[in-house]
């Protein structure tokens, strides 16, 4: 959803994980945002935040997975902010980092996904930083990686069901900003990412119930930014769209099964050249398999 190219976008796009191919149009958003964070549980999709024609946004929108159609006003951040990222359990979305008037922040709010209504104040990660990536297991939620005022290869750990501030899970194989993280219910896996002038191919990946560094899991087949732009079920994870290799955007989706490791592989193509998109599924590892 969302997402920027030359100019900001509303479109949502959609793909079955079960299938390869070209994705497919799934209806709009209430406004134009890139650089947002995203939850959902089994039947929601949630898009928070983000930066859009009007600038950085307070607004939450929710879909309904199942069906295709435009996107609902759900509520409202408890500020604007673009560049966060979101994890969420079957109850819960958490959305954390990001920047507030063009200063990082380390606030996280939360809102329940079941119900409508304004995010409330839930920790705070344990530095400002915006461009962080966010996974969750049923219980946990994790945000990596970020940029203030340099790249950070940080871990921080969230219980999703409860509140307060973030504590230190582990680092990262490779400090990074704007990466794209996927998750079952036992692994959290990053790909992709901004570095120092450049851009990442590297994807890592943790045991999410324990805490300790990052492993090597493979690599995308190109050095891109996929900046949160990712999908999850409990078996695959995408990486979608992003700089390639930049400041050039891309259509790209790429696959990797999440229990395994090894490099991704072509999975298809969004609708139209994009980065900066938010992800949600019905299927990611926050919900219990």
């Amino acid at each position: 959803a969302g997402g920027y190219s030359g100019s900001y976008s509303d479109v949502i796009d959609f793909v079955a994980f079960s299938t390869k191919g070209k994705a497919a149009d799934f209806g709009n958003l209430t406004t134009d945002p890139y650089g947002g964070a995203a939850g959902s549980n089994s039947t929601r999709g949630i898009n928070a935040g983000g930066n859009a024609t009007s600038g950085a946004t307070n607004i939450i929108d929710y879909v309904t997975i199942a069906s295709t159609g435009n996107a609902t006003d759900f509520g409202d951040l408890t500020q604007a902010r673009g560049n966060l990222s979101g994890a969420s359990s079957s109850t819960r979305g958490v959305f954390g980092g990001g920047y507030i008037s063009h200063a990082e922040t380390n606030l996280m709010s939360y809102i329940t996904i079941a119900s409508t209504g304004d995010a409330t104040d839930f920790g705070n990660l344990t530095d400002a930083k915006k461009g962080v990536s966010g996974v969750g297991s049923p219980t946990r939620g994790l945000f990596a990686g970020g940029y203030n005022p340099s790249h950070t290869d940080d871990i921080d750990l969230v219980t999703i069901a409860s509140t307060g501030n973030a504590t230190d899970f582990g680092n990262l194989t490779l400090a990074r900003a704007f990466c794209g993280g996927v998750s079952s219910p036992t692994r959290g896996v990053w790909g992709g990412g901004g570095v120092p002038s450049a851009k990442s191919n590297v994807i890592d990946f943790v045991t999410i119930a324990t805490t300790g560094n990052a492993t090597d899991f493979g690599d995308l087949p190109d050095e891109r930014n996929p900046d949160n732009s990712q999908i999850c079920s409990h078996l695959r994870g995408l990486f979608i769209g992003g700089e390639n290799p930049g400041p050039s955007a891309c259509n790209i989706i790429d696959v990797i099964t999440i229990a395994t490791t090894g490099n991704a592989k072509d999975f298809g193509d969004l609708l139209s050249i994009n980065y900066a998109t938010s992800g949600s599924s019905d299927s990611h590892g926050g919900l219990s398999e």
